[in-house]
């Protein structure tokens, strides 16, 4: 087949208008469940501090009668800190946006500034998730927050050769060791040195190459609860929603923001943000022909005791 002579077809053809979606598709992960999780408190200071305590272990407790009382030595309560940390971001367009007309959005820097609103939940999260140090900072020198990891010391399994514990009190980050294998004797053992310690665990935190060994987990008195992994309609399912151990039940929430070597193992109501300044979006000074705005939240991490959650540490993650 052949065109007919001189047809003019759309290749010839000049002022065709552009054929472009009034959408903007974007499939990058948002989703931030360890800072979702905690609540929400309120900081007055750039240090925020708090309390913990515990009781005495348990002793042989009889006296005879009309027998003179004597007061036992008590213990204090335990003071710990952590700094705020600034998140800051931001955006300048030229006023000459205002007046074009754009595909899948209209004011570049209202666009701007949501996602920068998404990116910066996704900074906290890695934040709180990071084996830091807390920093204190200076007029040069940023404040920074002691992440998760700076703050475990009493539930830690899988420690490899030359890993070590850090304090406690979030001044120093944990020593990483030799990495191996993570697997369910591990992290059994983690989950009944919580419960020893008192705590509840009930979440867990893990790298999707994690969560693929934690799908591998059998067991006789630790069951997985709604499990399913069948065949039908060409379809495989395999997935669990509760791990039922004598220690507790926790859920598996997959994470992007943690290190992979890294599964957290949390009681959830002992972990919380303390907000100094919520998240804000502010119009900085106009310097010229555009317009400038900052997107800032200013918050640390509190992890109320310790004793409550636990580590399964160096971990391969490869």
């Amino acid at each position: 087949m052949a065109q007919p002579t001189n047809t003019f077809d759309s290749y010839d053809s000049v002022g065709i208008r552009e054929d472009l979606e009034d959408v903007i598709y974007d499939v990058s992960p948002e989703e931030t469940p360890f800072f979702s999780m905690v609540s929400k408190g309120k900081a007055t200071n750039t240090f925020h501090e708090w309390q913990t305590d515990a009781l005495r272990s348990s002793a042989a407790n009889a006296h005879i009668e009309g027998d003179d009382t004597t007061a036992e030595a008590r213990s204090a309560t335990t003071r710990l800190g952590n700094y705020t940390q600034i998140f800051k971001n931001a955006v300048v367009i030229p006023d000459t946006d205002r007046g074009l007309d754009k595909a899948g959005r209209g004011r570049e820097m209202a666009y701007q500034v949501l996602k920068i609103a998404k990116e910066q939940k996704l900074d906290i999260e890695k934040a709180m998730f990071d084996n830091n140090a807390r920093v204190a900072g200076n007029s040069t020198t940023a404040r920074e927050l002691a992440g998760a990891p700076a703050w475990m010391t009493s539930n830690i399994t899988n420690t490899g050769t030359g890993g070590a514990d850090p304090t406690g009190d979030g001044t120093d980050a944990r020593t990483d060791g030799t990495q191996t294998a993570f697997s369910q004797t591990d992290f059994d053992s983690c989950m009944q040195s919580i419960w020893e310690n008192g705590g509840k665990p009930d979440t867990v935190f893990l790298s999707a190459f994690q969560m693929n060994v934690a799908l591998g987990f059998t067991g006789m008195n630790n069951q997985r609860s709604t499990v399913t992994a069948t065949r039908t309609n060409n379809m495989v399912v395999k997935d669990f929603d509760l791990y039922v151990t004598p220690w507790g039940n926790v859920t598996f929430i997959p994470t992007r923001e943690n290190r992979s070597r890294d599964v957290f193992i949390m009681q959830s109501n002992m972990w919380a943000a303390a907000v100094l300044r919520p998240t804000k979006n502010e119009p900085l000074a106009k310097t010229g022909d555009n317009e400038k705005r900052q997107v800032v939240t200013e918050l640390t991490l509190v992890c109320k005791n310790e004793k409550a959650s636990g580590m399964v540490v160096d971990c391969t993650d490869s």
